[in-house]
């Protein structure tokens, strides 16, 4: 791991010499010049992370280009009470002025107080960047390397013909992802119709779908037009597509493929100009294989095939869908609550999710409209005492009614068993929050990400590589997270995997 680097902007001296040594035994690499230039084209070349400069050496120009670069390192100057022409020296940009002379402690509380002030707006500066990609697609926000591939699979081919193929649990957020796509696409303004191919009886859905005409069964006394004819110039959604009989299948086959079509009990044929997507919660593949969906119609809407992940299979979505949702209820329903504690984070990353977003959904809606504070707890979200729903020793929830037959879920990194920590520092919220929400993302964000690496370590037995692979970060970054939530001392197992149990405090 580098050491973080401080460049020292003095006239040469044994007092500077002292102080370097001072720094470098305490795991700062250092670096010495009294040029000012070349201490300007360090700092513009980002190679140190703190600066200590005398006042005379350390002019406007070098304090000019540290506010020009959010990204500049922060500069300690150390004041003679000379002056700099009058000016004072963190009016100019510096962050900290020390007054000489001054000891090699008081240095050292300034250097780790910048690093750790630079630090954070580093990361601030990343988190606003990851925030920004999040809702790169319509209103749907999501962390998972596996989500932001499907966001960029649909922006790219929303503004075309091309028929989509959504599958996926029930509740993992299919129906908004065909509304996304619609949005993007030439057709938004155009309107948007959904079609439950499972809520309706077959000999009813044929009519719903194509519309039918007066006399064409008992009860027909007026024509009536049909979904695709309501959604012409716009979108249809056919959501739970494998319920359809062999007999729409057939009717669905021929709408796509010459874009015809007629009402029930008319001679007469209709166009189709509706862009079409199929969603479904069973595994078409072993449908067809099974005999039981046309394998013609298959491959005909199967040309864009996207599989969404369950929500446990992305648990680091869930602290930000919760406050998402929490933020949102809040303000439909007029409530005072304002956030989530980090108890209440971590106890929600522990659940199983077998009804994926929309059980995460309703339970936050559920919890704020019984919440009479202003920051939400775990007893808020399990009523009655029922507690989160683990995922058992091999950190798997529940086997969903709705998966897919035969479809095993991926390894995660949010399946370790146990109980999650409660939060530090603070008997509710986050840390320094009284009633309002943080205004940095940052704070918000640390309690459910320092736990998430915590499971992930535990499951891995302490396998860097592996535990990142799972996070789906690089190792790089999965070492710089430890080195921030003071986690680089984990125990590496050896042998087995560990299993359920206390976790090892870091």
């Amino acid at each position: 791991m580098s050491r973080p680097r401080v460049l020292l902007l003095d006239h040469p001296s044994a007092s500077l010499r002292s102080l370097a040594q001072t720094l470098e035994h305490e795991g700062f690499e250092v670096a010495l010049t009294e040029l000012p230039a070349e201490a300007l084209s360090s700092v513009r070349a980002g190679a140190c992370e703190v600066v200590l400069g005398e006042i005379h050496l350390a002019a406007e120009e070098l304090l000019a280009a540290v506010r020009a670069a959010p990204e500049s390192p922060p500069v300690i100057v150390f004041d003679d009470f000379a002056g700099m022409g009058g000016d004072d020296p963190l009016a100019l940009g510096a962050f900290d002025t020390l007054a000489r002379p001054v000891s090699d402690e008081q240095v050292l509380r300034s250097v780790r107080r910048a690093l750790e002030s630079h630090t954070l707006r580093l990361e601030n500066a990343r988190l606003k960047d990851e925030l920004t990609e999040r809702h790169d697609f319509g209103t749907l926000s999501s962390t998972d390397p596996r989500m932001r591939r499907i966001f960029a699979t649909l922006a790219a081919v929303a503004d075309s013909q091309a028929t989509l193929l959504l599958s996926g649990e029930s509740g993992t957020g299919k129906t908004q992802l065909a509304h996304a796509v619609h949005d993007h696409s030439a057709r938004a303004r155009g309107p948007f119709i959904e079609v439950n191919c499972g809520a309706l009886p077959a000999a009813l859905l044929e009519s719903e779908l194509f519309g039918h005409v007066r006399g064409a069964f008992t009860g027909a006394v007026r024509d009536r037009p049909g979904k695709f004819e309501q959604a012409q110039g716009g979108t249809i959604l056919l959501d739970e597509i494998g319920t359809a009989t062999p007999e729409l299948q057939v009717k669905l086959l021929r709408i796509l493929e010459e874009g015809r079509y007629e009402r029930v009990g008319d001679a007469r044929t209709r166009t189709n100009d509706a862009r079409v997507i199929a969603a479904t919660n069973v595994d078409l593949a072993r449908e067809v294989a099974a005999g039981r969906f046309r394998p013609d119609l298959f491959y005909r809407i199967h040309v864009v095939p996207v599989e969404v992940p369950p929500l446990r299979e992305r648990v680091g979505d869930v602290p930000l869908l919760a406050q998402r949702f929490c933020a949102s209820y809040a303000r439909r329903h007029g409530r005072p609550v304002r956030g989530l504690s980090d108890a209440a984070l971590a106890s929600l990353c522990t659940h199983a999710w077998p009804g994926n977003v929309r059980e995460l959904e309703n339970t936050l809606e559920r919890a704020v409209l019984v919440c009479t504070r202003p920051v939400l707890e775990p007893a808020d979200l399990w009523p009655e005492g029922r507690g989160p729903e683990g995922r058992g020793p091999e950190g798997r929830g529940p086997e969903p009614a709705n998966r897919p037959e035969g479809r095993e879920p991926a390894a995660r990194a949010d399946s370790l068993p146990g109980t999650p920590p409660g939060p530090t520092g603070t008997t509710a919220g986050f840390p320094g929050w009284e009633g309002e929400p943080p205004l940095e993302l940052k704070r918000a964000l640390e309690a459910p990400e320092r736990w998430l690496l915590r499971r992930a370590l535990e499951l891995h037995g302490g396998q860097r590589s592996a535990a990142a692979r799972a996070l789906g970060i690089d190792r790089t970054t999965l070492f710089n997270k430890m080195r921030k939530y003071a986690l680089l001392s984990f125990p590496i197992a050896r042998g087995s995997r560990p299993g359920p149990g206390p976790q090892p405090e870091a």
